[in-house]
């Protein structure tokens, strides 16, 4: 198992989290910036934190990054596009879970049981699963 770094370029952040946010810069200037990760996207504000959740893809969808769709893989779960739709039309924002390999059948489940949750309940779930990913891809890389 790989330790956390000291220190991450912006690129090597933007790649963990799928995208170059505000929040990814930020974390670029920290030291051991997976390790402050949830504290400082605990302070962003809910701009930031739908920009850090959007930049990340859609469970199910077509259009990933090749390490998205690795941790994804390919099985179909065709309920997933309306839940994926209907959670963003609820909280307005992406639904982001940390797949660790479960099918996307798994996810379902998942998603139904959060769609039931506060707004202010799944920003932080989301973001939380967002780092735990973010992590899970560099102990891999």
């Amino acid at each position: 198992m790989r330790d956390l770094p000291r220190q991450l370029s912006v690129e090597e952040l933007a790649g963990l989290f799928e995208g170059r946010t505000r929040f990814v810069e930020r974390l670029a200037l920290l030291e051991d910036p997976l390790g402050h990760a949830r504290e400082l996207a605990a302070q962003l504000t809910d701009e930031e934190k739908k920009e850090v959740l959007d930049a990340h893809p859609a469970i199910g969808a077509t259009d990933l990054s090749p390490r998205s769709a690795a941790e994804q893989g390919v099985d179909s779960a065709p309920e997933l596009d309306a839940l994926n739709r209907a959670y963003e039309e609820r909280f307005g924002f992406r639904f982001v879970v940390f797949v660790n390999g479960r099918p996307k059948s798994a996810i379902v489940p998942v998603l139904r049981e959060r769609l039931e949750r506060t707004r202010e309940q799944e920003l932080a779930t989301a973001l939380d699963e967002l780092v735990s990913i973010a992590e899970d891809r560099w102990q891999r890389s």
